[in-house]
């Protein structure tokens, strides 16, 4: 039994591999950060179509982890099996640009994401046009440039000083957000 998981595993890792390596040939740093955004707009939309080889929720996924990679950031292992949407996201699922903390923590929370993973994903914000820090170049640099609330500051100050630690939790809460919701085959 062992042995059909672990050969089930390799033959995932390698579907991986494979996806990651064809990513690479199209997506430049210049369009990483655009890759990232459709994660966190495609995350928890995920449902019900079987049939295909491989669903656009895993190629999202994958391509946001290969994005983040792209960029200098952590290789970031995304669990493949994930079913489609059937339907379209649901407006209002996704903070809006305007809200203040309180009301993203609500957000975040109600998702299931603690105040320190809110805060780890939002250092997605160091790529792109937003203006924190190099837009091609994924690391801790948001941290310097945005304000600090008290029920943040902490994390903020540890991702501001220590971007092995940032890599690590975005990281962990980059693969809770890719799963939020996910059906799996099988």
């Amino acid at each position: 039994m062992d042995f059909f998981f672990l050969s089930l595993r390799r033959s995932e890792d390698a579907k991986d591999s494979r996806i990651r390596e064809a990513l690479r040939k199209v997506v430049s740093k210049q369009k990483a950060p655009g890759l990232l955004r459709l994660v966190f707009h495609d995350a928890g939309t995920f449902s019900a179509s079987k049939g295909r080889t491989m669903s656009w929720a895993d190629l999202i996924a994958v391509a946001g982890s290969e994005a983040i990679v792209i960029c200098g950031g952590p290789f970031i292992p995304v669990k493949l099996g994930r079913l489609d949407s059937s339907v379209a996201d649901i407006q209002g699922e996704l903070p809006s640009e305007d809200l203040n903390a309180v009301a993203l923590k609500k957000i975040f929370q109600s998702k299931g994401f603690s105040t320190q993973e809110m805060v780890a994903l939002s250092g997605a914000h160091t790529l792109g046009s937003k203006g924190f820090g190099n837009p091609t170049v994924f690391d801790n640099s948001y941290y310097d440039m945005i304000l600090f609330i008290s029920s943040t500051f902490s994390w903020i100050q540890l991702y501001k000083r220590d971007q092995s630690k940032f890599y690590a939790d975005f990281t962990l809460a980059y693969t809770k957000l890719v799963n939020l919701g996910a059906e799996w085959e099988g």
